[in-house]
């Protein structure tokens, strides 16, 4: 880790205990975030993207456990701090806009309440006391920066009042009023229509831009994460897979796994329906062994369904978790 680092997930394994055994879930997985840096974290719907972030909030639910790994935020292990030390990194190290805003925000209360909660809880962890008008202020300052109109009669109103696009809005004020280092974006668009969803894309990344906020953008849409990020995870199954810049992904996808992705991409050129990868996400229940893609993969060797890959270097910023780029697999990669 260096001091560029921000955020380095190692090794992380999550399990869930359910009715018929554990569910593991997360095998290894393993990510970085620079300063100022934004990060594109792809995959299928059900690859542990979700609970990847969860685990880094400490915000999994009582059934899961994590056997194995570190989540290092700032020289800090997250997964051995206290309450006391975690509520300190949650809001004013890390926040999180979640796919949901109706979820997100809690029904009950008014959109001032729990902004204002929210601003006077980041003061405390930084050891300030604000006092109750200049939480107020920040709140309207924050609707304001998110483009809202009227923000003084927002804060009056409760969730149920607003739409969708203006519920996401208040969600991705809520998470930067604390001026996070790290900002977590969980498919802030999916919940809404593909107008309002690239308004809100955009939002967050002309904030960001501005406050010099480090992100991971969670999607499975390819063109957001080529547009918005500077590199990217392809996340399969609970790991990692492949990881470079983001231009060379795109311009050079290395793993099966990631070509396939690319190729379910409709092209405004046309040539047909864009296909699709064959198969579907394992059964956490009972994962393959080795590769968790060899079922699914049109190169599998048998070496993939014994023993997992580790990476292989492309070049500086490009690896890839496959054999076919390896000693063991060098004769059967495709010229």
């Amino acid at each position: 880790m260096t001091e560029a680092t921000l955020l380095d997930v190692r090794n992380l394994s999550v399990h869930f205990s359910v009715y018929g055994g554990v569910l593991k879930v997360l095998d290894g997985m393993a990510l970085s975030v620079r300063r100022g840096e934004k990060v594109g974290l792809v995959g299928e719907t059900g690859c542990g993207k979700t609970t990847t972030m969860k685990a880094i909030l400490r915000v999994l639910p009582a059934t899961a456990r994590t056997p194995d790994g570190e989540i290092v935020f700032l020289g800090r292990d997250i997964l051995t701090l206290g309450p006391r030390d975690l509520s300190q990194i949650r809001g004013p190290g890390i926040s999180m806009i979640f796919q949901d805003p109706t979820a997100a925000l809690n029904p009950v209360f008014t959109v001032g309440e729990q902004l204002e909660a929210v601003i006077a809880h980041s003061a405390s962890a930084a050891g300030q006391a604000l006092p109750r008008r200049e939480a107020y202020q920040r709140a309207v300052t924050s609707l304001q920066e998110v483009a809202l109109a009227d923000p003084q009669r927002l804060l009056k109103s409760y969730p149920v009042q607003l739409s969708g696009g203006m519920r996401q809005r208040v969600s991705i004020g809520m998470a930067l009023a604390t001026g996070p280092n790290l900002l977590i974006a969980d498919e802030p668009g999916t919940s809404l229509d593909v107008t309002i969803q690239d308004q809100i894309l955009r939002l967050i990344q002309s904030l960001v831009n501005e406050k010099h906020t480090s992100v991971i953008l969670i999607t499975h849409t390819l063109g957001v994460v080529r547009e918005l990020t500077d590199r990217v995870y392809v996340m399969y199954a609970g790991s990692v897979v492949e990881t470079a810049r983001t231009p060379k992904l795109f311009a050079q996808p290395s793993h099966p796994y990631t070509q396939g992705l690319l190729k379910t991409v409709p092209r405004l050129t046309g040539g047909g329906i864009a296909s699709g990868i064959p198969g579907r996400i394992p059964d956490y229940l009972h994962p393959p062994s080795g590769c968790r893609f060899h079922p699914r993969c049109p190169h599998a060797m048998d070496i993939c369904k014994i023993q997992k890959p580790s990476f292989s270097k492309i070049d500086d910023e490009h690896e890839v978790a496959c054999f076919l780029y390896s000693e063991k697999g060098k004769d059967r990669r495709e010229p």
